[in-house]
């Protein structure tokens, strides 16, 4: 292990918490209502029509044909972003890729798969889905609609992947069944919400995933997102009770497809006990594997090497798809 020993924080971005302390976190119950509210979503969402629309960008690629695209999504809020089909080789199956909360300027190239469309889907809000009524800041896209559920800016950008999958489907009808998501930081919270509701997602792919159990997101010292929700909570009652419906922890423990997940040890942005509790949270089976890191949104010893091996297992894993 390299856990740093140094940083700039004024916070110990391990928690105090061991390997086997992480591993032994329990994900929270369910509120009232959690599969139903939900279920509902998802039915509303995949009631949507994405209408995609692909012209061809002005990035080139060696590699890869790049498109811009748009396509609807849930409230008419327009969703931007690329799709990147392989210059060579047929389409076998498509994968969703998430972001950061920094959003995204261009899609990742760097990716460890053949014959597959790649979805960038910018969830809204954020860079080439910004929206007027939604902060494009990940301090202020946080809280947008945190006290009203229904609203809330989480569930849209679930169903802004739940459309993303709808819009793949659309353009290339033969990746039924053969359709993953990955995502990272911000993307691993929306993962974890949107895949056990989506059974039109084969497997997934996260790293280092927020939004896990809400009560520590809600306690524990940041520099992430939850941040703003935890000086926002202080002046605000209520405001756990309503983020029980948008725990990623919660949600993953209703996860059926295979899975490779991805914790970090020390984490100043996402703390380490909320990602383990996804983590431990998706079901025990042969095809599901957690994979620990030294560290998550901090430069460490080891690191290239650590991604090097977590790469070579994502590339398997998307084989199967």
């Amino acid at each position: 292990m390299s856990i740093p020993k140094t940083h700039p924080f004024p916070f110990d971005p391990t928690y105090g918490m061991t390997l086997d302390t992480l591993r032994a976190i329990a994900p929270p119950e369910a509120p009232p209502g959690f599969d139903a509210f939900w279920r509902k979503r998802y039915e509303r969402a995949i009631a949507t029509d994405p209408r995609p629309r692909v012209q061809r960008s002005a990035l080139t690629h060696p590699a890869w044909r790049i498109l811009d695209i748009t396509y609807v999504s849930t409230g008419d809020v327009a969703i931007g972003g690329w799709l990147l089909l392989p210059r060579g080789g047929t389409v076998r199956r498509g994968v969703i890729v998430g972001h950061g909360y920094g959003g995204r300027e261009a899609p990742d190239f760097d990716q460890p798969v053949e014959e597959t469309a790649l979805l960038f889907p910018c969830f809204r809000g954020m860079s080439q889905s910004r929206h007027p009524s939604i902060p494009p800041d990940a301090p202020g896209h946080v809280l947008h609609g945190i006290d009203r559920p229904d609203d809330y800016v989480i569930g849209g950008c679930v169903e802004d992947l739940w459309l993303g999958v709808s819009t793949l489907l659309a353009l290339y009808p033969w990746l039924d069944g053969h359709i993953g998501y990955v995502g990272a930081s911000f993307g691993g919270g929306i993962g974890a919400l949107g895949i056990p509701f989506d059974p039109r997602i084969a497997r997934g792919h996260l790293v280092v995933p927020t939004f896990g159990d809400r009560a520590s997101w809600l306690t524990l010292p940041t520099v992430g997102s939850a941040d703003s929700a935890q000086a926002y909570a202080k002046t605000h009652e209520g405001v756990l009770d309503h983020l029980r419906l948008f725990d990623a922890a919660t949600a993953a423990i209703r996860i059926t497809v295979p899975m490779l997940v991805a914790p970090a040890l020390f984490d100043p942005a996402v703390a380490p006990p909320c990602q383990f509790a996804v983590a431990n949270a998706v079901p025990t089976s042969r095809d599901n594997e957690i994979f620990v890191l030294d560290a998550g949104h901090f430069d460490y010893p080891g690191m290239l090497e650590q991604n090097y091996a977590l790469r070579e297992k994502l590339r398997r894993f998307l084989q199967a798809l």
